[in-house]
């Protein structure tokens, strides 16, 4: 990359000119550190519980995550609509707009987390009722979620205003605010359930610490970005335009995530089937996985600044080159890890748990999936690509398809073929094989509607 590939990491990284995979991997190596760092908020609150706590507590904070996940999706839709407009009001050069945007962004996350914290700590026991959350565990999971959701401001206004910052160009600023608020959250974790004996709920009240924090360090720089965009009072309004562009562009993806989130809980209750022994494996295979994917998030997440950038300049030309190279870079780093993965995977069971039965459990798992790394690398870029060009529905449905038609179907219909006196629950190795087979269908799809082209058509206007 050289001495002034070196420099670009630390400033803003303009996509529209020079190399377009320097461009890629410039951007996507911090960004890539900073999801690692975040995927430590979850890893070392399971680590801390299961060695300091217990199996079961283990278990409790893995049930609790379908949870989370359905309903933060707010959040999630607000942060890829106002990433995918910011870069191309970027590209464009629209300083007016992108203020509008930016500050239309920050209204919208006020009111979507306080319709959250209300709505989800109310909801909460009833979903894990609902689940058939094992009586040992749902206490613990009742009091991990509230706690989180009370505190999910912190959340909600990194991600979207981490998601501006990269829209923008600056991957590097997130990483370094995460990596004050990860190294935060584990001597958080360590004092309120080592020192304080919390349990689960002291490492749901260090995860939102945390948090809060790495907001507000995030909110900090964007003020400091005059040169590109204003962040005056009078821009902090909701914008009808920009609302609605937030919205349009933001929603499908916030679909998705609701739709794969439900999907989780509905297998999470035919995991729930198998016991604490198997929820708590599924939980450290769920752990190495979130890893494992960060090279695939963080690929999508640059080909969709990338795309969004080069799209808002007129320059299809250069996204088709830069999505072929993205690819092809995300895809070599997944075998990578896929390798890794079959080699040292007892190791990194064995960092969550000494139970030999639960470690042997977990990696029998893990190798069934594994390979399926390399085809969720093609999904994440070419999706990226598509919604930064403004296509959101597209992966939205396709996302939809592998996961209700496909995934679960294909659980519940394999677990339900494999029972056995031997095994009257059926074989629990059928949600991982369901879950690979949904993974390749889905690159597959995936590669076909990218081909088509039909995304250049969806610039924001």
């Amino acid at each position: 990359m050289g001495m002034n590939g070196l420099k670009r990491l630390f400033v803003p990284v303009d996509m529209t000119v020079g190399k377009p995979w320097e461009d890629i991997v410039i951007f996507t190596v911090p960004m890539l550190i900073g999801n690692i760092a975040q995927q430590l908020y979850n890893t070392v609150d399971s680590v801390v519980v299961g060695q300091f706590v217990g199996d079961n507590a283990l278990a409790a904070v893995g049930s609790a995550g379908p949870i989370l996940n359905l309903l933060i999706v707010l959040f999630v839709g607000i942060s890829v609509g106002a990433s995918i407009m910011v870069s191309q009001y970027l590209g464009a050069r629209n300083r007016e707009a992108l203020s509008m945007a930016v500050g239309t962004s920050i209204v919208l996350t006020g009111i979507a987390s306080l319709l959250v914290m209300v709505f989800a700590t109310v909801a909460t026991r009833p979903l894990l009722e609902l689940l058939n959350t094992p009586e040992s565990i749902i206490d613990w999971c009742t009091s991990y979620l509230r706690i989180l959701f009370i505190g999910v401001a912190g959340c909600a206004y990194y991600n979207i205003l981490s998601g501006i910052l990269r829209g923008l160009g600056d991957s590097i600023s997130a990483l370094l605010y995460l990596l004050v608020a990860s190294g935060l959250n584990i001597v958080l974790d360590l004092f309120f359930v080592a020192q304080m004996d919390m349990g689960v709920s002291g490492v749901a009240l260090a995860t939102a610490l945390a948090q809060a924090v790495s907001a507000l360090l995030c909110l900090r720089r964007l003020a400091k970005l005059k040169d590109l965009f204003e962040l005056q009072r009078k821009y902090i309004r909701p914008f009808k335009n920009h609302m609605k562009n937030i919205i349009r562009l933001g929603v499908p993806s916030g679909v998705t995530q609701a739709i794969m989130s439900m999907c989780m809980l509905v297998v999470q209750s035919l995991t729930n089937s198998f016991g604490e022994m198997f929820i708590a494996a599924t939980v450290i295979v769920m752990r190495v996985d979130g890893f494992a994917m960060m090279p695939n998030f963080s690929f999508g997440t640059a080909m969709t600044t990338y795309a969004g950038q080069n799209v808002g300049a007129g320059e299809y030309d250069r996204v088709t080159k830069g999505a072929r190279q993205g690819t092809a870079i995300a895809v070599g780093t997944a075998a990578v890890i896929v390798v890794l993965i079959l080699v040292f995977g007892r190791q990194l069971m064995q960092i969550f748990t000494d139970t030999p039965e639960l470690v042997i459990l977990s990696m029998n798992m893990m190798r069934i999936m594994a390979v399926g790394y390399i085809a969720v690398a093609v999904t994440q870029t070419l999706s990226g690509v598509m919604r930064g060009a403004g296509d959101t529905i597209t992966p939205m449905w396709i996302s939809m398809v592998t996961a209700v038609l496909i995934r679960v179907p294909l659980a519940y219909g394999l677990v339900y073929l494999t029972k056995t006196p031997e095994l009257p629950q059926g074989n629990r190795a059928c949600l991982y094989v369901s879950l690979l087979i949904s993974w390749i269908l889905g690159a597959i799809i995936t590669g076909i509607f990218y081909g088509r082209g039909k995304w250049k058509q969806k610039a924001v206007k």
